[in-house]
């Protein structure tokens, strides 16, 4: 299966359809996911409104860009202890 990142919008539409009684086969096969998706989105976001959604997911996009530019700092700064270590 492709991976597609879905919009804040497109996962709440679809944890709506699963409250309201879809079948859940029905709604990954509609939207080419699988249902452990649906099932991992509803224990995560479930209940929520849309605005905690979207607030959620902005959260997690920051962690992550943090996180990458934490490791980016984390391997300079090896370097440089590296190149100062080095007795010429």
């Amino acid at each position: 299966m492709k991976r597609t990142r879905f919009t804040e919008v497109q996962i709440f539409n679809i944890l709506k359809e699963f409250d309201a009684g879809k079948n859940i086969q029905d709604i990954a096969r509609d939207q080419g996911i699988s249902k452990a998706t649906i099932y991992n989105w509803k224990a995560k976001y479930g209940g929520m409104e849309m605005s905690e959604l979207k607030r959620v997911k902005e959260l997690e996009e920051e962690n992550r860009k943090l996180k990458q530019m934490y490791a980016d700092l984390a391997l300079d700064n090896k370097m440089l202890k590296d190149v100062l270590g080095k007795k010429y």
